[in-house]
């Protein structure tokens, strides 16, 4: 769900409350009727760009207590470049959870269109516990400690469910008064807040990949304050527990197919001619038995679960071509791994780690012990000999076993919409993160109000990958013209990434 993948790697490189109250000092607003009086937005320019503000406001760290100890949300804002035509403010949100929407405004030059920015305010917010808005800190010991998410046995099911319990501790005594309420119902409630501090009568949302889930959360509020929606990969906060791994992982199989399929035809894969599938058998083999060395980063060892994340994470862009390289170039080092020791960690040092917190605080995917967990694994790897399970599903479902407090916003049945104009939903057929069936099943359940936008191609988050794609977006975006029914755009061979 991640917009950005991480680089190949460990599972660590990869994690790269509902009553409405009106409280003037917060801006809050009931869901229909009048804005509440609000605070202004504390706007200077932002040392990162010199083009674009930043700003903060303050919000409550828990929406169900608005008279509690509050959390301060930071923002930036890209002008609209022809004022004279702006139409009004573009909300932005990258995913994770933990992508910063900050870094994506500074980065908006680069990837939306530059008719977009002529005609929006570019607006992104951190989330509340992600990034430059009252970030989850955690000490980095911990983090870096992380067991494999690949449980294999019981006392590795016991000792997760101890290191996420342990972790959540830590990350509570490091983060104030926020941890504990980083789902995002209160993040939508948050984004409200903003757009009253703005000005705005109206906003207009792109959200990718877990930035979907924002979107849907703040259209199912707040109807009326939305001008248009855009949900590019999208998350289903519907799925139970079977459907988020059935689905997730039948998409990170169908993109390891592509990638076959890729090599098969395209001269510049150097494992081109070779069983691909029979060779990755092999290398999860030798990984499970402690002799596949990492490549790019010897002489550190990859075991089953770093494997299968490299490929997922190399499926994202897709870069199929420097993973066939790190494919080869794993199988051709020798067998022989050298330990090194860890450098000391100092136990005071802390780092940012929003994804377990905020995950399980949005999602109940409720594991009864570690034989429903193996009964689960094999059951999925039958029918996923090579990925075996979504990396980013085993990632998600093990983090939060053990987690001390239930979800606050839990999945629940998605009801259709009434907006302004029809929801646009926009996913790859092959993306590897969010499966296209989340996609299908979304709009469906929206009702006559969504239409979905097929890329045939592969990758997630489709906005920038398919001219086709972005010309369709950005019409929607400045006209509110929708899609047609069943709407596709064409796959678009990706780039060569690292050859040689």
């Amino acid at each position: 769900m991640f917009f950005k993948a991480p680089r190949m790697g460990g599972v660590r490189a990869f994690l790269a409350a509902l009553a409405v109250v009106v409280l003037p000092a917060y801006g809050i607003t009931p869901a229909h009727g009048r804005p509440a009086a609000t605070a202004a937005i504390t706007w200077a320019v932002c040392p990162e760009d010199a083009q674009v503000q930043c700003g903060t406001l303050t919000v409550p760290a828990d929406w169900s207590d608005a008279t509690g100890p509050s959390t301060t949300l930071t923002m930036a804002r890209r002008r609209a470049t022809d004022p004279a035509r702006r139409i009004g403010t573009l909300l932005v949100n990258p995913g994770g959870p933990g992508g910063s929407a900050v870094d994506f405004t500074f980065g908006a030059t680069t990837f939306f269109g530059e008719e977009l920015r002529k005609r929006f305010d570019i607006v992104g917010i951190d989330p509340r516990g992600v990034g430059r808005s009252s970030p989850v800190l955690c000490s980095r010991d911990l983090v870096d400690a992380q067991p494999s998410a690949l449980i294999e046995t019981e006392q590795q099911y016991a000792a997760t469910v101890a290191h996420n319990r342990k972790l959540a501790a830590d990350c509570a005594a490091h983060s104030g008064p926020v941890f504990g309420h980083l789902d995002t119902a209160g993040v939508a409630r948050d984004f409200d807040t903003v757009r009253a501090a703005l000005g705005e009568q109206q906003i207009t949302f792109y959200g990718a990949s877990y930035g979907t889930l924002i979107g849907l959360e703040y259209a199912e509020r707040y109807p009326g304050r939305l001008r248009g929606l855009v949900l590019d990969s999208v998350v289903d906060h519907s799925a139970g527990l079977d459907r988020f791994l059935v689905q997730g992982t039948a998409a990170a199989q169908d993109s390891f197919g592509e990638f076959v399929k890729w090599c098969a035809r395209d001269a510049r894969c150097v494992l081109r001619g070779q069983d691909i599938p029979k060779l990755f058998i092999a290398a999860m083999a030798r990984a499970r038995a402690g002799q596949l060395i990492n490549p790019y980063d010897p002489p550190n060892k990859l075991d089953v679960a770093q494997l299968t994340m490299a490929a997922f994470s190399a499926f994202y862009d897709p870069q199929w071509y420097s993973f066939a390289y790190y494919l080869r170039d794993a199988m051709l080092t020798g067998r022989r791994a050298v330990t090194t020791p860890a450098p000391p960690v100092d136990p005071v040092d802390l780092v940012d780690h929003s994804f377990a917190p905020v995950f399980c605080d949005d999602w109940h995917l409720p594991i009864a012990g570690f034989a429903d967990l193996r009964r689960r694994l094999r059951t999925l790897a039958a029918g996923a000999p090579q990925m075996l399970v979504s990396p980013l599903a085993l990632v998600a479902v093990t983090g939060c076993l053990g987690w001390p407090s239930p979800p606050d916003n839990p999945q629940r049945p998605l009801k259709p919409l009434t907006l302004p104009a029809p929801v646009l939903l926009v996913n790859a057929r092959h993306d590897p993160a969010t499966a296209y069936a989340w996609a299908q099943q979304v709009t469906a359940r929206l009702g006559p109000a969504a239409r979905l936008l097929t890329y045939d191609g592969w990758g997630h988050v489709a906005y920038g990958k398919s001219p086709c794609v972005a010309a369709a977006v950005d019409k929607y975006l400045l006209t509110l013209t929708p899609v047609a029914a069943g709407a596709r755009c064409p796959a678009v061979e990706p780039p060569a990434f690292g050859v040689g």
